[in-house]
């Protein structure tokens, strides 16, 4: 018996962040540093991100990895549901590289090829985000675009 996969229905559109959004994401990335965070957005059907949700990093080795603490996503996918939202993205953070993109491990365990997986690199002067879609199965990834909202 397979599982429904509560994502398979990721959407397609360019995700439009709020700048309050990225700050909060940004705040994340710092407040974990020197360990990676990571969370989730999610939205609307046209690509708008409504909500951020900061996840406790579970993984082993939290400076060079992240997993989702699995009660907090449990929390955030109920949450989603009772307020019909979509994911949109996975974020996480590198935060000793300044120009992110996917690392192996990160490719590895993309296990939600239709999410944009955003990562954070904290090692510049100024926080750095970049969006990527990421194939598992193909073991590849490519950057996407994404957008900043007026407020």
């Amino acid at each position: 018996m397979k599982l429904a996969d509560p994502y398979e229905h990721l959407i397609d559109s360019m995700i439009v962040l709020q700048p309050s959004q990225l700050t909060e994401i940004f705040a994340n990335a710092r407040d974990a540093a020197p360990a990676e965070c990571c969370g989730l957005i999610s939205g609307s059907d046209d690509g708008k991100a409504l909500n951020i949700y900061p996840m406790r990093n579970a993984a082993a080795d939290k400076i060079v990895s992240y997993e989702a603490a699995v009660e907090d996503l449990f929390a955030a996918q109920r949450q989603m549901r009772e307020r019909n939202e979509q994911l949109l993205a996975i974020y996480h953070s590198h935060p000793r590289a300044s120009e992110p993109a996917p690392s192996e491990t990160d490719v590895r365990l993309a296990y939600y090829p239709q999410a944009v997986y955003f990562i954070i690199g904290l090692a510049g002067p100024q926080p750095v985000i970049r969006a990527f879609r990421i194939s598992e199965r193909d073991k590849s990834w490519e950057q996407v675009e994404y957008a900043i909202a007026d407020e």
